[in-house]
């Protein structure tokens, strides 16, 4: 069931919070965030000498706290905030903090439903992860690169399984870094290790794996593949055999490889950030047919489009027969979707969203220090002192506009349920 189906999709705007009176009422007030419904709006606010609290729509959290930082709403509502109690970590979420404690915790993650809410942690100098308060039971020497499941029921992270000193190179080069799922190790060891990623069923692990000082491939449920390269890139599960592929850098160009094998024919400057569509049969991603000149490719065939800086945020739509992206020409933002680029740039673009019938393409820009909302190309008439992603409503009638109106003590959040016809005109 899509979450924003129990939301209120009445057209029309409210004021939620009179956000710009927030400063007088705490010693200082740090950026706020907006709930996905919109019924919200939170910020880390100082509330005395040494204490912080959550404000949400005026109201401070009951319990103060230590320190308050990387404050998130996960998909489902709840608010949370990375906090110190006396000394110690841990995560508050709408105010109530984990039993648990950490000597430190960091990167919050979320499963797309909501209902996992996963963070690193550090223990008297070992590191593991924390799954909705609950800590791996095995922590290692070093952890990074963070891996969820989609359900959120597992989790994965790079970990240093082999102690070395500074000096010990040759150490280092026999392996002491592997992949821990749910707090278990693969049984080997790679130089280095990157790039994590689960299996659509949440059973497998692959990740990008350096064998030597030399040599990268990608290891799969702790086994490489036979096949290693110059360089590769984080790999993805195919959802409908199950084979993994990955960019790969060859000795004619970067490619894409399935399973340590070419798949694709061309070959390419750079390519990377490749996506399978929601139905499995195209594969897109990033790519520079030649040096200095982005572009999205699916299923090997670069659009005619190119942009001279960078591209980024692409996305396949719902029903997989359309994709989107920006690209970056002198550093101009634009939208590009189906290989045409919206005509107007801005300063600064954020990622484009499809409807959920994938009919149209919105996306929150910013231009000469103001911020609308851009739909289908053409922008709302009206701009504002910030705006959050817009949402679709699940029929793709309606969009939802989370917005700060106004300037200094008069600043208002509102939130605004825009119908299509309205916002196209």
């Amino acid at each position: 069931m899509d979450i924003s189906s129990s939301w209120d999709w009445n057209a029309g705007r409210k004021e939620i919070a009179q956000f710009g009176n927030w400063p007088t009422s705490f010693d200082w007030v740090e950026e706020p965030y907006a709930s996905p419904d919109g019924e919200k709006i939170a910020a880390v606010v100082k509330t005395g000498e040494m204490e912080f609290s959550v404000c949400v729509n005026g109201t401070a959290w009951e319990n103060p706290f230590d320190k308050v930082w990387f404050l998130r709403f996960a998909p489902d509502g709840r608010l949370t905030g990375i906090v110190s109690d006396t000394g110690q970590w841990t995560l508050a979420v709408d105010g109530e903090a984990w039993e648990e404690k950490f000597d430190y915790l960091w990167d919050t993650h979320f499963s797309p439903n909501g209902k996992s809410i996963i963070c690193a942690a550090q223990n008297g100098m070992r590191y593991l992860l924390v799954n909705n308060g609950t800590p791996w039971q095995t922590a290692f020497a070093n952890m990074g690169h963070t891996a969820v499941s989609p359900d959120g029921s597992r989790t994965a992270a790079v970990v240093q399984t082999e102690g070395f000193k500074e000096a010990e190179i040759f150490k280092f080069q026999e392996g002491c870094f592997s992949v821990a799922v749910d707090g278990q190790a693969w049984g080997r060891n790679f130089v280095n290790a990157w790039g994590l990623t689960f299996s659509p069923d949440n059973q497998r692990v692959a990740t990008e794996v350096r064998v030597n000082l030399y040599d990268y491939t990608i290891a799969v449920d702790g086994q490489p593949w036979p096949t290693t390269f110059p360089s590769i890139w984080k790999p993805s599960f195919n959802p409908t055999n199950g084979s993994v592929v990955a960019p790969a850098k060859t000795p004619g160009g970067w490619t894409m490889v399935s399973d340590g094998q070419p798949l694709w024919n061309g070959r390419y400057a750079q390519l990377w950030h490749q996506m399978y569509s929601p139905d499995g049969n195209h594969l897109a991603a990033i790519v520079a047919p030649k040096y200095g000149h982005w572009t999205m490719a699916v299923d090997d065939k670069p659009w005619a489009r190119t942009f001279d800086d960078f591209v980024t945020d692409a996305s396949f739509s719902p029903d997989s027969k359309r994709a989107a992206c920006i690209g970056v020409t002198n550093k101009r933002h634009h939208i590009c979707v189906d290989g045409q680029a919206w005509s107007e740039g801005y300063d600064m673009v954020w990622a484009p969203v499809f409807s959920p019938d994938s009919q149209h393409v919105a996306a929150k820009v910013e231009k000469d220090g103001q911020f609308t909302l851009v739909m289908d190309g053409k922008p709302l008439k009206n701009t504002y002192t910030k705006v959050w992603d817009p949402v679709f409503s699940p029929d793709s009638q309606n969009v939802l506009l989370r917005a700060l109106e106004g300037s200094g003590s008069d600043t208002i959040y509102t939130r605004s349920v825009l119908p299509l016809n309205k916002f196209l005109g």
